[in-house]
């Protein structure tokens, strides 16, 4: 699970981190309201714990412009230290989820998180879709024009990345620490693996989706051209 904590008490901030990561969620930051409103649109989260009182722009702010927008329904967090029921009601009619008040058990927000999580996932299947590409996550079936694609784990891998970000460009260093953490392969693995990739999605059919953009990174998308 990816989450993105937007926080601007830096001590707040390094205990939630130290926290969700100890939990083995993937964490990402920021200390204050513009910043974290780009990386949650520009990124794909399944959760944002957020701060109301931040610089730039507060949380009331950045969560309406996230809903009304962006048009995005990641479920949020949000922490304060006002705890009126005005607040409360303006947290959540701004389009948060849940309303967490200072100070409190960093026990309660994994809780918390985990509840809005099940909820949100509603025991549905998990379905990625890029074009005609689709990548089920439950059952780890690839399919293309109605086509089923075999991958092996570092493709699946490799196509989830890409088709979150979808149609952001991937760079390198972000794709390697995807698929091997800090202990990265002495040769240059990912180009091998992506040239798999590419075979298996982009070679039967008649319009790419995965591109090359030299000396940045790869994208899936749908293209006028291949870069």
């Amino acid at each position: 699970m990816r989450i993105l904590v937007i926080e601007d008490n830096r001590d707040i901030l390094a205990n939630v981190l130290d926290y969700l990561q100890g939990k083995g969620y993937t964490v990402d930051c920021a200390q204050d309201g513009l910043s974290g409103l780009h990386l949650a649109v520009s990124e794909h989260y399944d959760l944002i714990v957020l701060d109301i009182m931040l610089p730039g722009i507060d949380g009331y702010q950045l969560c309406q412009r996230l809903r009304d927008d962006a048009q995005r329904d990641t479920p949020i967090i949000m922490l304060t230290a006002r705890d009126q029921l005005d607040d409360r009601l303006k947290g959540l009619k701004s389009g948060a989820d849940d309303y967490l008040v200072k100070p409190f058990a960093l026990s309660e927000l994994v809780a918390r998180m985990e509840a809005i999580l099940r909820r949100s996932q509603g025991g549905a299947r998990h379905r990625l879709q890029v074009a005609d590409l689709s990548y089920d996550l439950d059952t780890l079936q690839v399919t293309r024009q109605g086509k089923a694609l075999k991958l092996n784990p570092v493709g699946l891998k490799l196509l989830e990345v890409l088709m979150r970000k979808s149609p952001a460009v991937v760079r390198r260093p972000v794709l390697e620490e995807a698929l091997w953490g800090e202990e990265l392969p002495d040769s240059d693995s990912l180009r091998s693996h992506v040239h798999q990739l590419r075979q298996v999605i982009d070679k039967p059919f008649a319009r790419p989706l995965l591109h090359n953009l030299h000396g940045m990174g790869y994208c899936l998308a749908e293209r006028s051209n291949e870069n």
